[in-house]
């Protein structure tokens, strides 16, 4: 029996109220190891635990070169025959970094952990023996059974078993999956409905004991395989039955569902991909650049060290002083200690500096994202948020941009502007028009963007039988519900486009009043007639099209139809009138970037239905290919069609889109149309959102393969003829677009070299559609363009179903808008608009990554001057690995350079926001007194005071408490004990044998004056400060002074 299950892809048990069954197969987990079938209901998306955190986030750190490498530097200068410099000087700034480092990573990952005990918290109603009881989220179990209330959100992936509504219907809106705010339906089996509902419903679900068999969790969204075994019978189970966690239960007072998969096994989690770990490519490029810096500098101590053998070897023994430093230590000893300790004194050439002003660089960046005003949107109060302090720099490399399109390019509001009937075109498309009086309406709820009195007159009059069969068809052709509130109709569509068609028609006069299982109710200015619906052939993404089979008052048969036009205009009947002015018809409404859908009628005979009724209902029980079966007996009577007209509806884009679109193509981004919508919308919206052009070439299907098939590694694209491609290199570009959809990508995910062409052929077009793709195949394309390009990509998207490819590309973007919050809480920036982007990547990004730049330019060429200024001192002393000046004399000249760049900095802004300037060049000089209005605030003072403060009182305060609590030596300078001492350098490094760089240049002679070390300061100096510009002004440190008497 199992055996059988397996083969049939269902081996995922759930039993009906089965708690202790599937609490025992529950997954736990401990550290990495984890055990167990069924997940726990909770939502994860933090990366540390308290046991993890630590090491964990010291991995991630010490990915970094120059931290490996200064942690490497701090153990070589606790070795004392080595160390040149004190050890402090360098672990105190890694500490600093690593501190940083990890408080901004742990503040995160706690933002993130309380986002996820807010959804792990939510309440939801869980049947137990005695009644429904509310528990947490997180209590969840498969094989619970959940009671779901009207609006709240569905806790897990349920099998519906029956609802409030009728027939046990219920209504869920996804947009926090698919970015969709229509709703679609579900519907339980009828045999749960029959036995479950009723008065004891609660009775009946406690003694429910069927076991659910279906397939493993996966993150397939639209498709679900499972049987339903009870009562001794096998049900099968399809996706039409199953609500999805993170939909909205709407317009339904409640539903009552079995749990099938919980928390990471439900399918929008599997949809989520992994957490990645990001890093810019800067930051790639400085972990490189740091390497090639080790290898200079390990060569460059390796040459001085041997400078040092040689040096020992021929020079010393001239010396008696210098042979008495050795202290029988060979050459090569003393030259093998002298290349650590160049190491050791070289490694400023590696600018610990440099990563913790990235840090604080990277953060006043994310502040100015947030501060910017222009990036606020007052229709949701959601200003620009930068959740990530690590990818500014990025936002200015950005070469491909992937972007979802439903909810993110456009409104999803889709608007009835124009149709054609019967050879005339209606509606009037332009800005100034006059709106409809429909006031003889009572239905009418307004919000038409219909203009065209003639269509209404001679709908009034009833003088034109083909308008009046078209506006029938409009309101008898869909899966609409309505609800009645205040009187008046209100719609709950499974599309937008129906629902823009079905509140057009109620507007003009035809409305759709109510439904039932079996009948159709509708109102015909002001007459109700009752239709028998017969069969609802339902619209598939294959079909294209969807029709219904209705019988009127007075007993006859029709057939009305609407889809796409392809597939219409191919199943009309011969000499159709007609046929040509619509196909002109809809090339104006195509150019005009509207959505068109052809509507057409068929009387159907009596003899005719019965046949294909009896044949209809073989077929919905058949087990094996029930789809292509069903589709077959759909195109049996979806044939001699009579074309009624077209719709042409507007689909609303976001404020600024096109705008947007044609100004990151001119700065060279490629964009890319990630959707789930079908070819033609896709297209339709690419051409309104200026993503391709209206004289733009589509290359999709066979062309499209015959290119990826090329034997030749590189493609071409032949401009001279459209519809000829070519592997001719000298072939001059045109404009083209690339049209791809979800299976033929699938094609290329699983053929690397398909890939690799494809990416390739896409540089040579103007942009890319990715059509009826899943979640899973937008986070594949974006690896794919990562893997076979160079460039950095950038996703956005607003729904959850845009979680995956914004974890994946470098840059991940979520909308904050009215669809939910998923993709806001995985994403690296949130925006209000699509429009913000444009001063996100051209403005901010490009100014980050300019100063990043600068940055790392100087500090490689401040520390490269540290560095060869030793080397050439080496000459001077001998190779003994001697530092020029001490730690704090270095920090004097830092900390004057500082104080000269922010008095530039302050002159030049004071200066160039003169009135001079601007008059000179207003356009060039735009900020007229802004620096001389700002530092005439007194509260801009004050704040320079109150940081200057405490920036510079602890370090005062500890110095002052130094100088008070230490009690001096009175004799310093004038010791009457005359003590023998050790030779020793005015720098102490931990052993006797290393020679001082005095030695060098004195002549022979002054050996005792030296090695007496009067005057010279026997232990290291006191750790370096981080002195502000503004504290020199108070603290005025002193350099030790040397003097040889």
């Amino acid at each position: 029996m199992a055996g059988n299950k397996t083969e049939r892809g269902v081996s995922w048990e759930v039993r009906a109220n089965g708690r202790c069954f599937h609490e025992s197969l529950r997954c736990k987990s401990f550290l990495c190891i984890r055990w167990g079938r069924y997940a726990d209901n909770m939502v994860r998306s933090y990366k540390y635990t308290p046991l993890t955190f630590l090491p964990l986030n010291l991995y991630e750190q010490f990915q970094r070169a120059a931290n490996l490498f200064f942690l490497l530097i701090v153990i070589l200068q606790c070795v004392p025959v080595i160390a040149t410099i004190p050890w402090y000087s360098t672990m105190l700034p890694l500490l600093f970094v690593l501190l940083v480092r990890g408080f901004k990573d742990l503040t995160t990952d706690v933002g993130r952990r309380r986002s996820d005990a807010q959804i792990n918290k939510r309440p939801c109603d869980i049947l137990t023996p005695d009644s429904f009881k509310t528990v947490k989220w997180k209590d969840v179990c498969v094989g619970d059974i959940l009671r779901v209330h009207k609006d709240q959100v569905i806790p897990a992936d349920l099998l519906l078993l029956c609802s409030t509504e009728p027939h046990s219907l219920c209504y869920v809106e996804t947009a926090d999956i698919d970015g969709e705010t229509n709703l679609k339906f579900r519907q339980a089996l009828d045999v749960t409905h029959t036995e479950l509902n009723g008065d004891q419903t609660e009775k009946s679900l406690t003694a429910f004991d069927g076991v659910v068999w279906c397939e493993e969790p996966n993150g397939n969204l639209h498709s679900f395989t499972g049987e339903l075994h009870w009562k001794g019978e096998r049900h099968l189970l399809e996706i039409d039955h199953l609500l999805l966690r993170g939909t909205v239960l709407r317009n339904t007072e409640a539903a009552y569902g079995l749990t099938l998969y919980t928390g990471s096994d439900s399918k929008i989690l599997q949809n989520c991909g992994r957490l990645i770990l990001k890093k810019t490519q800067v930051e790639k490029l400085l972990n490189k650049t740091m390497l090639v810096i080790l290898l200079l500098m390990l060569s460059t101590a390796l040459l001085l060290a041997v400078g040092a053998g040689l040096f020992e070897y021929k020079v010393t023994p001239q010396f008696d002083v210098l042979s008495a430093l050795q202290r029988g230590s060979s050459a090569a000893y003393l030259g093998f200690l002298t290349f650590w300790g160049y190491v050791i004194l070289l490694s400023p050439a590696v600018p610990m500096s440099l990563y913790i002003t990235f840090e604080v660089i990277h953060m006043v960046h994310c502040l100015l994202i947030g501060w910017d005003v222009e990036m606020y949107w007052e229709g949701n109060d959601s200003p620009a948020q930068a959740r990530t302090t690590t990818l500014n720099e990025e936002l200015g490399q950005v070469g491909h941009l992937l972007s979802d399109k439903t909810g993110t390019l456009t409104q999803n509001r889709l608007l009835f502007r124009q149709c054609y009937i019967a050879g005339h075109v209606y509606g009037d498309m332009s800005k100034d028009f006059k709106p409809l009086d429909l006031s003889w309406n009572r239905f009418s709820c307004g919000g038409l963007k219909f203009s065209d009195q003639r269509l209404v007159e001679k709908l009034r009059r009833r003088s034109n039988p083909e308008c009046q069969e078209f506006f029938t068809a409009l309101a008898l052709c869909h899966t609409v519900m309505s609800e009645w509130k205040d009187g008046l109709p209100r719609y709950q569509a499974s599309s937008p486009d129906e629902e823009a068609l079905v509140c057009a028609a109620r507007e003009l006069g035809w409305v759709f009043l109510s439904r039932t299982r079996d009948t159709l109710t509708i109102s015909e200015l002001g007459i109700t007639r009752n239709y028998q619906l017969l069969a609802l052939l339902d619209f598939t993404s294959k079909r294209r099209r969807m029709s219904v089979l209705v019988r009127e008052t007075g007993g006859g048969l029709k057939l009305y139809s609407k889809g796409a036009d392809i597939v219409i205009l191919e199943r009309l009947q011969k000499n159709c009138p007609h046929q040509d002015s619509t196909e002109c018809a809809l090339e104006v409404f195509a150019q005009s970037c509207l959505r068109t859908l052809c509507v057409a009628v068929r009387s159907v005979p009596e003899d005719l239905w019965t046949n294909w009724s009896r044949a209809l209902n073989q077929a919905s029980t058949a087990t094996g290919n029930q789809e292509t079966v069903l589709e077959e007996i759909y195109d049996q009577m979806e044939t001699d069609l009579t074309l009624l007209g077209v719709t042409a509806i507007e689909d609303r884009l976001q404020e600024g889109v096109p705008e947007t679109i044609a100004t990151l193509r001119r700065a060279g981004v490629k964009v890319w149309v990630l959707t789930g919508d079908k070819t033609e919308t896709a297209v339709n919206v690419g051409y309104a959102c200026r993503l391709m052009d209206q004289d733009t070439t589509l290359i999709q299907g066979e062309e499209l393969r015959q290119l990826l098939e090329s034997p030749t590694p590189d493609v071409y694209v032949n401009s001279k003829e459209p519809e000829v491609w070519s592997t001719d290199r000298r072939a001059v570009k045109n404009k083209f677009a690339l049209v791809i959809t979800g299976p033929e990508l699938a094609d290329l995910t699983t053929m690397p070299e398909w890939g690799a062409r494809f990416v390739a052929l896409s540089s040579q077009c103007q942009s890319v559609l990715c059509c009826r793709v899943t979640p899973a195949q937008k986070a594949e394309v974006v690896e794919m363009v990562r893997t076979y390009s160079t460039s950095i990509t950038m996703a956005i998207g607003d729904g959850a179903n845009d979680v995956n490819m914004i974890k994946t590309a470098h840059i991940g973007v979520g909308l904050c808008g009215v669809e939910g919050s998923q993709a806001v809480q995985n994403a690296d920036f949130a925006l209000a608009q699509f429009s913000f982007l444009r001063r996100l990547l051209l403005v901010h990004g490009h100014w980050s990554y300019y100063r990043i730049c600068i940055l790392l330019r100087y500090f490689l060429y401040k520390t490269t001057a540290f560095a060869l200024v030793h080397i050439w001192y080496s000459f001077y002393n001998g190779f003994s690995a001697q530092v020029i000046l001490h730690t704090k004399y270095w920090t004097k000249f830092s900390i004057a350079a500082v104080i000269f760049s922010l008095l530039v900095f302050f002159l030049s802004t004071l200066a160039l926001h003169s009135a001079r300037l601007f008059t000179a060049s207003p356009k060039d000089y735009f900020f007229l007194g802004a620096s001389p209005n700002a530092y005439s605030t007194p509260e801009v003072w004050l704040t320079i005071f109150v940081t200057t403060c405490a920036a510079v009182l602890p370090s005062a305060t500890i110095r002052a408490l130094g100088v008070v609590l230490t009690k001096p030596n009175k004799h310093k300078i004038h010791s009457s004990v005359n003590e023998p001492v050790d030779l020793q350098s005015w720098f102490r490094r931990g052993t006797l044998q290393r020679r001082s760089s005095y030695a060098v240049s004195q002549g022979k002679g002054f050996g005792k004056l030296i090695t007496s070390g009067v005057g010279l300061p026997s232990a290291v100096s006191s750790q370096d400060r981080r002195v502000t510009p503004d504290s020199l002004k108070k603290d005025h440190p002193q350099g030790a002074r040397s003097s040889i008497a």
